[in-house]
């Protein structure tokens, strides 16, 4: 058929190339092992409400040309992501903000609150912090750690939080005013009609053909011969059969019901953040769009060990794991006609702004 690339992934990072390249005259084959586009950002209208069927998904950015890009495809509303968190039955704002010490100490100024934190910091002895547990502390004190971030991120991460590198906390937000958007970005929204419209806009060019449902590996050989090109957004470690060594991952499963009442929880997200509790969160999805709809579906979050076979959500990047991506990345630069790219081929968790950004990049160096 004489294509330029395959694109193997119909994911944000593989439409975004599709579609710039097609822009730019080039023929594209995309395929996906499921059986529908838009990867993990794909939504399915169930009761008249876009469910995100992969998780919560908010599109936040400071760029505004990635705003302004991702507004060609969608119209954006003004969603503002302010989950909250439930400790044992206790309701408390997020991201840790003036509400949440307010709640939790009764404190009235940012001047009490920095007090509180110091206080526990010290009494802690928490100086240099060498894991997510000592970070933590460090940012918002004992009693915020134990409540609402130990047993979420040892549910979340599957180990305890001495044992996790403090960098997944660093960016934590912690706002010393009244304000309960999670976000600092200038730009924030839920595309109203879900995201799956974005992804079948990229792909309509003539120049783009997909094929869902077809497993890239089960004619990887033949892939590799006949297209001249490759964009390959699967687990880097599976196209090399995994012969340097398996890099760990976390994985998700997700329990969606149709609820015949109008308002479950009254918040998009609802974050569990006791360890007994077995799901991190519930997502009440028409919140995503301010829905009136008579029923409501809920998705309660469950995180589970990754398993070859299973779908894979999070790198873990820990040195151990870091160090193993850094061989395969060696194996792949000697690879001419295969470029990975996406969450899993660069082993690093994206948002999706970032997604696109990095779609951009390679675009620029394929055409420069």
């Amino acid at each position: 058929m004489n294509y330029d690339y395959l694109v193997v992934g119909a994911g944000l990072f593989g439409s975004t190339f599709a579609y710039e390249a097609a822009k730019r005259g080039k023929r594209i084959k995309v395929i996906d092992k499921r059986n529908h586009i838009g990867g993990n950002i794909y939504t399915e209208n169930i009761e008249g409400i876009n469910v995100h069927k992969y998780g919560a998904h908010i599109f936040h950015t400071n760029n505004k040309e990635i705003w302004d890009y991702v507004n060609q495809f969608a119209e954006f509303n003004r969603y503002t992501n302010s989950p909250i968190a439930n400790y044992k039955g206790e309701v408390y704002n997020l991201p840790f903000n003036m509400n949440t010490f307010n709640k939790l100490w009764g404190v009235l100024t940012p001047d009490e609150a920095i007090a509180k934190i110091t206080e526990q910091k010290e009494h802690a002895h928490v100086d240099t912090p060498q894991n997510l547990e000592e970070q933590a502390i460090s940012l918002v004190g004992t009693d915020i750690y134990k409540k609402l971030i130990k047993g979420y991120t040892e549910k979340q991460w599957g180990r305890k939080a001495t044992e996790l590198p403090a960098f997944i906390i660093k960016r934590l937000p912690v706002r010393f005013t009244y304000d309960n958007n999670y976000f600092n970005d200038r730009y924030q929204g839920i595309p109203i009609g879900g995201y799956t419209q974005i992804i079948k806009k990229m792909l309509s060019n003539d120049l783009i053909d997909v094929e869902l449902g077809t497993d890239f590996f089960l004619k990887k050989e033949e892939y590799m011969r006949t297209f001249p090109k490759i964009i390959y957004t699967g687990m880097i470690d599976q196209f090399f059969d995994y012969k340097l060594g398996t890099l760990e991952y976390r994985s998700l499963k997700f329990e969606t019901s149709v609820l015949d009442v109008e308002n479950y929880q009254g918040n998009a997200v609802v974050n569990y953040t006791d360890s007994e509790t077995p799901f991190t969160r519930i997502i009440e999805h028409k919140h995503f769009e301010f829905g009136k709809q008579p029923k409501t579906v809920v998705t309660r979050e469950y995180p589970a060990n990754w398993e070859k076979g299973d779908e894979p959500y999070y790198p873990m990047n820990d040195q151990k794991n870091n160090e193993l991506f850094k061989k395969y990345s060696e194996l792949a630069e000697g690879l001419d006609n295969i470029i990975f790219g996406g969450r899993l081929g660069n082993y690093k968790y994206y948002d999706m702004h970032q997604v696109i950004g990095a779609a951009w990049s390679l675009i620029a160096k394929e055409f420069k």
